[in-house]
């Protein structure tokens, strides 16, 4: 990492994040939970492995998050997806700020919501959507990505390395944009970053 992550660091920059939002009242709205832990001081996000068994994005890698219900912000969608995925549950307080708004292949406009936890204790993930949580150093996370060229579309596909293997959008979009606006306090977009084809269902 470029420079130290603290919270008051990484709230300045993100509030200061001039984030663009989308108005599309066709597609469907989701929120999603960037969540920054301490792990013996150490800045780490929460990332999961989507449940093997799910409908949709099986055994993909995600950040906390779902769909909005009616007249929910995206503040509250995303720290009540916090609580219910992962048993974590936070205070309004806890959010820093947005990042833009992305719009999926699958049909959603989903909106980032950074939250500072700190430590935190034991998390209990929700079976039925959940396989397991991760939490990874920023320092892990704050790379340059691999962009890729497929057939199927005129913008590159982002790919960030996790555990191994790559971590693809709208997940690896919305933490890159994260490490770039906290981390360096840089106005990187990321609306133009593409998804593999197997994750446009």
């Amino acid at each position: 990492m470029s420079t130290t992550l603290d919270r008051d660091a990484a709230a300045a920059r993100v509030s200061a994040f001039p984030r663009i939002g989308v108005e599309r009242p066709d597609l469907k709205h989701a929120a999603v939970a960037v969540c920054v832990v301490e792990d013996d001081g150490v800045p780490a996000l929460l990332i999961t492995r989507r449940a093997a068994r799910m409908r949709n994005h099986a055994g993909q890698w995600a950040l906390p998050g779902g769909r909005l219900d009616p007249g929910e912000t995206p503040v509250e969608g995303a720290l009540r997806e916090l609580e219910e995925e992962v048993g974590l549950t936070l205070p309004p307080s806890s959010v820093l700020g947005l990042l833009d708004d992305y719009v999926t292949r699958s049909g959603y406009v989903m909106t980032p919501v950074v939250c500072w936890a700190g430590a935190v204790g034991s998390l209990v993930p929700q079976e039925t959507e959940v396989a397991r949580i991760h939490r990874i150093p920023v320092a892990d996370l704050d790379v340059e990505p691999r962009l890729i060229r497929i057939p199927e579309s005129d913008q590159p596909v982002i790919q960030l390395p996790l555990l191994g293997g790559f971590v693809h959008a709208p997940t690896a979009a919305v933490v890159y944009q994260f490490c770039q606006v906290a981390c360096r306090g840089l106005d990187t977009r990321v609306a133009h970053l593409e998804a593999p084809v197997f994750a446009w269902r």
